[in-house]
């Protein structure tokens, strides 16, 4: 039992070797690359040889007596696998040695019912030639189109199954754009890769934004065997416009007997501050922001060409906004979803009654309830006509003092006049009775107050 356990072993390891080996190469000058291959294209890997003249490829067996099969198959794949010829074969123990490689050639080597998969390619039919870059007369906003002269063709191999792949070249174009910094709220010079598979005759990426050369270098072979090409380009011309924007409203004072304005997004009451902020790439020469009642911008009701600005918002109703840029001809444009900013309806109300000095804080002042009061005079009376406090500002109140001394408990009147967002005139008057208080004395009793 003991024999049978180890036979199955050793089995399972020839197994395991045999998915797992990989070719060893000899005779060429420079490091051969290799890379694990995915699942699907049924190959264990891909070898990319600087040149295949007087190369051999070998493969160790699971045993020395282990017999193995070497087969090789092209693009129809492995279905329509020949013989490799045995004079191409040499074996030393369970070295499996086979020379004469062809490029763009699969090879399989099978042994004990099992099969390894290797695909080789000979570089020096694919070797990357940069002859030249320049940028293209036509460019499109937002793409920026370079023309290559040179070879970066795609390097194919195909899988068991007939089916091709694309082994990247991993080509570098380098060049310097804008990235936009959350943070600082800016655009700022980086330096950036694009990684190229390979090249036919056009480049097409996302445009620069701002004015840049580009240096094509590569590729990842030549790279590894310390001869890599590079050439530049002439200087591009960004064309492409981007802007980043941001809004913050200013609600004033926060006061307790302003009521809220029901809106999902900016606005409240009025008058509302709300700044606007934009931030442009270097190939914009025209910008604004534009305000609209109306959210299609047919009408235009305001325009300017600060890229910040504060705009105090009073009128009831919905107000639009958005940023526009274009670069100097008007070929490429930005354009800003709109921006709602809503502004409630007026309302004002007056309480007739407080207790200051009573209890500290509770009801210990006069305020007006009210939202979206864009003007506001409040003047308050004594029984005689003496005036004992004016203000200009809803959010104000009365602390029930005249001269810095509290009144005397009793009636007093107010006068207001006011106006609402939606153009509602307000004419006030009434009743304000002060309760009586605890504490500090008041300025007199019932007689009229002392000029």
């Amino acid at each position: 039992m003991r024999q049978i356990s180890i036979t199955i072993l050793i089995y399972i390891l020839s197994i395991i070797a045999a998915e797992a080996s990989s070719l060893r190469f000899s005779g060429n000058t420079n490091q051969v690359w290799s890379q694990k291959c995915e699942a699907a294209t049924g190959l264990e890997e891909i070898y990319v040889a600087e040149t295949l003249d007087g190369v051999a490829a070998t493969y160790s067996a699971s045993s020395p007596a282990s017999s193995v099969t070497v087969t090789e198959w092209g693009a129809r794949g492995a279905a329509y696998a020949e013989p490799v010829p045995e004079s191409s074969i040499s074996r030393s123990g369970n070295e499996v040695t086979v020379s004469g490689l062809k490029g763009d050639t699969g090879y399989a080597f099978s042994e004990q019912g099992r099969t390894v998969y290797y695909w080789v390619v000979d570089y020096s039919q694919h070797r990357f030639v940069p002859e030249s870059i320049t940028v293209s007369a036509e460019q499109d906003c937002g793409r920026a189109s370079l023309d290559f002269r040179g070879n970066a063709e795609a390097i194919i191999y195909h899988g068991i199954n007939a089916r091709s792949w694309t082994l990247s070249r991993d080509i570098e174009l380098e060049f310097i754009t804008l990235t936009f910094n959350q943070d600082s709220f800016e655009y700022t010079s980086s330096n950036t890769t694009e990684r190229l598979a390979s090249i036919s005759s056009t480049i097409s990426i996302d445009a620069p934004l701002c004015d840049t050369y580009f240096t094509l270098s590569g590729d990842r072979f030549q790279r590894l065997w310390g001869d890599e090409q590079e050439i530049s380009s002439g200087l591009y011309r960004a064309t492409t416009v981007a802007a980043e924007i941001r809004t913050t409203q200013t609600d004033g004072e926060d006061a307790a007997n302003r009521l809220p304005v029901e809106t999902d997004g900016l606005g409240g009451s009025a008058p509302l501050d709300v700044t606007f902020e934009a931030v442009v790439t270097d190939a914009a020469v025209f910008h604004e922001w534009q305000f609209s009642r109306d959210q299609d911008f047919y009408d235009i009701t305001m325009r300017t060409p600060e890229l910040t600005l504060t705009r105090t918002f009073t009128e009831m109703g919905t107000t639009y906004a958005r940023f526009v840029a274009a670069n100097d001809n008007a070929t490429c444009e930005y354009q800003s979803d709109p921006i709602a900013i809503y502004i409630g309806e007026s309302y004002l109300a007056c309480p007739n009654a407080f207790s200051p000095g009573a209890t500290e804080g509770v009801n210990d002042e006069w305020r007006v309830s009210y939202k979206s009061i864009i003007s506001f005079e409040c003047y308050i009376f004594n029984r005689w006509g003496q005036k004992m406090v004016e203000f200009h500002d809803p959010s104000k109140g009365w602390d029930g003092r005249y001269k810095g001394k509290l009144v005397p408990p009793g009636v007093y009147y107010y006068v207001i006049k006011a106006t609402g967002s939606d153009n509602k005139s307000y004419k006030l008057s009434g009743d304000i009775n002060i309760v009586g208080f605890k504490g500090e004395k008041s300025g007199g009793s019932t007689s009229k107050p002392e000029e």
